[in-house]
């Protein structure tokens, strides 16, 4: 067994820019801790496999796309940590914000995942906290339509400078402490895309614990808003939509 150290992370990648994961792998070497950042590549090639060579910088290449869940996964036997990090490859912060992070996360045993507030490059607020997702909501927020109702389940109608226990975070960045990742079993992996960050929230509600939307540390986050544009990320986003309501219906 390796020496345990404080925190670990995996990006998964996919046929990322170069510049932009670049600029998201710095913000988490930057960051004075003991650390270990682990690379999952699902894209088709490993051209990448010596771009970042780095000590504390693991590369694995997949030969194919596993998804986002079950690529994450691949690294709970390696994990020594005492917090784990799922961060996307276009997130950038500051070299404080991970230890601001985990000194709150030590100091509320009941929280198992923390997520800081996400801004967009100008500045805008994104609402990533939301509730329980329903079937409703996708087919509203799909058409466009009633936008009052979608919004008031993005917690837009309460005081988001302020902490609270949300439903689910969204999963571009979120921060676990590492026996509660490894105890919910990572993400289910019937997701190929989409919606596991919303089933670990609630699995995590179910082992008794809570998360937390913590304000008071904030990052950016280019979202690209993938099933929007492309037709491909559309199905994954209904077919996972489907397989989280038929887990839960009861």
């Amino acid at each position: 067994m390796k020496d345990k150290i404080e925190i670990s992370a995996t990006i998964v990648i996919f046929k990322e820019d170069i510049d932009t994961l670049q600029k998201t792998i710095n913000c988490f070497l930057n960051t004075p801790l003991l650390k270990k950042l682990y690379l999952v590549d699902n894209s088709p090639t490993n051209e990448l496999k010596d771009t970042f060579k780095h000590p504390e910088v693991g590369y694995i290449f997949n030969g194919k796309n596993l998804g986002f869940g079950c690529a994450h996964n691949l690294i709970i036997p390696k994990l020594n940590s005492d917090f784990h990090l799922i961060l996307n490859p276009d997130v950038i912060f500051d070299s404080q914000v991970l230890p601001n992070l985990i000194s709150e996360l030590k100091r509320q045993e009941n929280i198992s995942m923390i997520s800081p507030q996400l801004l967009s490059n100008d500045g805008t607020l994104q609402y990533t906290s939301r509730k329980t997702p329903s079937f409703l909501e996708l087919i509203f927020r799909r058409m466009g339509v009633l936008k009052k109702y979608t919004r008031k389940r993005e917690y837009r109608d309460r005081d988001l400078s302020k902490p609270f226990s949300p439903d689910f975070i969204h999963g571009c960045f979120m921060l676990f402490k590492t026996n509660d990742f490894i105890e919910v079993n990572g993400f289910d992996e019937r997701y190929f895309l989409y919606m596991e960050d919303a089933d670990i929230c609630r699995k995590i509600k179910h082992m008794g614990k809570e998360i937390l939307y913590y304000p008071h540390q904030e990052i950016t986050h280019n979202h690209r808003r993938g099933s929007s544009k492309n037709i491909r990320l559309l199905f994954y986003h209904l077919t996972s939509s489907i397989k989280y309501f038929q887990k839960w219906s009861n």
